[in-house]
């Protein structure tokens, strides 16, 4: 199994990784030795990775990065770099390699202090590593200073380092720094290569990838999710009960609440675990006595890592919220298609009734207004309006049609 093998319908862009990947290990064997490196590389110094949700941008990005540290034997007889069961490619993709740095947002924005250490670890040689490699999972989070930071490291990096930077598309990131990347544009994978992957990487039952693969609509990380967890399952299940639900006032509102009360326990679930441990591991860096009592002068670093949980608590709400709006507007895409009587497969076929009922008892033009109501949702999410209050409006405007 290759590091490639987890991107799902990607073979376009495995292929032109898997070269430049052979090129960046010709490039680190040929250093200090006599061999002279490959005169038309494949391999640069910056690459941005681009895609819809679910196309796997992240995947790749790191599969590249394992690629770059690869150490299989295998690499002197000609084979190609990213075994997957190396020292080199399992860290990588596990994140524990020493020289594979990532960030990803804490809250809604990377901040110029989140990327101030790695912008001065990329600087640096690789530590034990081939190459010093940087992935950024949100670079369209990147607020003006960090950005600039990162446009500072990208335009004269170190020999041996490498930014991987993934955003939605490529106007997410600013100018200066896409002018300076190699860009990969990743596909939305088809659901047959979707439900194909569950099957055989996750040894999910055919019967049960199938209709995780075709609600997810190619999305990989949540069909996995859909086929391996039945508390995703009832969630999906319920926001699709929801359009039956506001038909007034009051059931509006309430559904309204539920739906944002269910977001909040999953980010608390989900923060639980990971706020104690990290408070734990700073405690003891700290050096914390035996009964609890931190040092004199350390209150301020324990504050900054509270207010950290906190921005990631509130991202990791409106990720679940976002999560459950997508669910929702696939459910009025379908009611859409049956009205204007598409042949577009249905992704929710396990709702099937409830989109015949809402089907005839509403027109197409209500339906599209809906699904504006569920856009200017999200905007509004965007913007930092208060949860309920946007999901409330949003409800309301369901109701209305």
């Amino acid at each position: 199994m290759t590091v490639w093998d987890d991107l799902v319908g990607q073979e376009r862009v495995s292929a032109q990784l898997d070269a430049a990947a052979r090129d960046a290990d010709a490039l680190v064997t040929a250093a200090g030795t006599d061999v002279p490196p490959p005169e038309a590389s494949k391999m640069t110094h910056a690459w941005l990775f681009t895609g819809p949700p679910g196309a796997g941008r992240n995947q790749a990005a790191r599969a590249f990065a394992a690629a770059l540290q690869c150490v299989s034997p295998d690499r002197a007889l000609g084979g190609s770099p990213g075994c997957g069961f190396c020292d080199g490619c399992h860290t990588a993709l596990i994140g524990t390699h020493a020289d594979v740095t990532t960030v990803a947002a804490v809250g809604s924005q990377i901040l110029a202090d989140d990327m101030r250490d790695t912008v001065r670890k990329s600087f640096t040689s690789p530590a034990n590593g081939r190459w010093q490699v940087i992935l950024v999972e949100d670079a369209e989070r990147l607020n003006e200073k960090s950005a600039n930071a990162v446009l500072k490291a990208v335009e004269e990096p170190a020999p041996r380092t490498v930014w991987l930077l993934c955003a939605p598309s490529i106007e997410d990131v600013l100018p200066t720094i896409r002018s300076r990347c190699r860009h990969l544009n990743l596909s939305t994978p088809s659901v047959g290569a979707v439900a194909d992957m569950l099957v055989r990487r996750e040894g999910i039952e055919p019967e049960v990838a199938a209709p995780a693969a075709r609600a997810t609509q190619g999305h990989v990380d949540r069909a996995r999710r859909l086929a391996t967890d039945p508390a995703a399952r009832e969630r999906r299940a319920a926001v699709l009960r929801l359009p039956l639900r506001v038909d007034e006032i009051g059931s509006a509102l309430k559904a309204a609440q539920e739906l944002v009360d269910a977001a909040a326990e999953d980010a608390k679930q989900l923060a639980e675990e990971t706020d104690s441990k990290e408070t734990e591991e700073l405690k003891a860096a700290l050096g914390a006595s035996q009964g609890g009592r931190m040092p004199r002068g350390t209150a301020g670093v324990m504050k900054d890592l509270e207010d950290k949980q906190k921005r990631r608590r509130t991202r990791t709400q409106r990720d679940s919220l976002d999560l459950a709006l997508t669910d929702l507007t696939s459910f009025y895409r379908d009611v859409l298609a049956l009205q204007l009587g598409s042949r577009v497969a249905i992704a929710n076929a396990d709702a099937e009734d409830a989109l015949e009922r809402l089907a005839r008892g509403s027109s197409p033009e209500s339906t599209l207004r809906r699904l504006d109501a569920i856009a200017a949702c999200r905007d509004a999410l965007d913007r930092n309006v208060a949860p309920l209050l946007a999901v409330e409006a949003m409800t309301m405007a369901l109701r209305a049609g």
